[in-house]
């Protein structure tokens, strides 16, 4: 079966004005025991790149990770949500069971994760997702075009049909929770913690080359950005764009902000000229780095031709979150899977 994980995107009238695009995502995970150091059961939550809250099985408590959130909601409502972690841990616990007896397995270490959430994009469109998987294979989701929740392994095939039987309709709740109660609570974030979360780092850029005996690699890092989202490639003659072979991971730095490494091999020919071209929503204009040419000892500095306008910049330190599940494509959110006694109630109320 061809399985589409097709996002929802619908139109909707937003009385607020935000600045680019947002998510509201959660993570909940569960392992068959802590051979990894891991808790048995953790939840956490991110407004767009920030990590928010967190619930773990070791302490188990619910609590804030940023000032806003805390100064926003009081000690009652975190014992609120403590209970309700402390509901769905043993859910998820059993879930981890019940897809270790669908794949025929007694003993090792398995994990089980579910990611949901929201984003409102700089249109005011929304999207949503529901994921599940096992053991970092795709288990089981929604298809928010149809939906419907679908599966390509045989062993989800039972929560498929028990979520999509008219006595559970497992789609139309969730439906429901992404269309109104996401965008609700993810609007609501936004309003706490918008001094961070719509702040704005322009990147450091540097560029450098290695030679080789019939090639030389350009190399152009992009570093300290805020937000995550970048473009950063290097182009031939102001024209062409150069193909990378290496993937271009974005990643978190200890103080919140990101970078980015992109390399491309080459084979200068003279009269060629190649830059890196950096486009982010911290500047106005996008920042091109020339490269000046060869160098033997590989340190070449590239000379800056187009320095952007730096918007204004608050600098507040981020909590790095941790990564739970590992994404087969960087634009789409990933999850591992649920039996079918996963309750969206509880995940509901954990949501704000």
């Amino acid at each position: 079966m061809d399985v589409r994980l097709v996002p929802l995107l619908i139109t909707l009238g937003v009385s607020a004005v935000y600045s680019g695009s947002h998510s509201l995502r959660y993570y909940y995970t569960a392992v068959s025991d802590k051979a990894f150091g891991l808790p048995e059961f953790s939840t956490v939550g991110y407004v767009d790149d920030v990590q928010v809250n967190r619930y773990s099985s070791d302490t188990g408590r619910d609590e804030p990770l940023t000032q806003w959130l805390k100064e926003k909601l009081g000690t009652e409502y975190w014992e609120g949500q403590t209970q309700i972690s402390k509901a769905t841990e043993p859910v998820f616990k059993h879930n981890v069971k019940t897809a270790m007896d669908r794949f025929n397995q007694t003993s090792g270490t398995h994990s089980f994760q579910w990611m949901y959430g929201c984003e409102l994009r700089e249109d005011n469109s929304i999207r949503g997702f529901y994921q599940y998987g096992y053991d970092g294979r795709e288990f089981i989701a929604l298809d928010t075009e149809r939906w419907v929740y679908v599966t390509t392994v045989r062993e989800a095939q039972l929560t498929e049909q028990k979520w999509n039987s008219p006595e559970v309709n497992q789609p139309e709740i969730d439906k429901n929770y992404l269309q109104n109660l996401c965008i609700e609570g993810l609007k609501r974030y936004l309003s706490y913690g918008r001094a961070e979360l719509e702040r704005r780092v322009h990147p450091h850029v540097r560029i450098s080359d290695h030679q080789s005996d019939d090639a030389t690699e350009l190399r152009c890092h992009a570093y300290g950005f805020y937000p995550r989202e970048i473009d950063v490639k290097w182009v031939k003659n102001g024209r062409a764009d150069v193909h990378s072979e290496a993937a271009k991971e974005i990643l978190p730095n200890p103080d919140g902000s990101y970078q980015l490494r992109v390399t491309a091999e080459i084979t200068p020919s003279e009269g060629d000229s190649y830059a890196c071209h950096v486009e982010h929503s911290s500047l106005k204009e996008k920042l091109i780095v020339v490269w000046p040419g060869p160098n033997k000892d590989g340190n070449n500095m590239g000379i800056i031709i187009a320095i952007a306008v730096v918007a204004v910049v608050v600098i507040v330190a981020a909590v790095v979150g941790f990564v739970i599940y590992k994404k087969r494509d960087k634009k789409a959110y990933k999850k591992t899977a649920s039996s079918e006694t996963a309750s969206n109630e509880s995940a509901d109320s954990v949501k704000a």
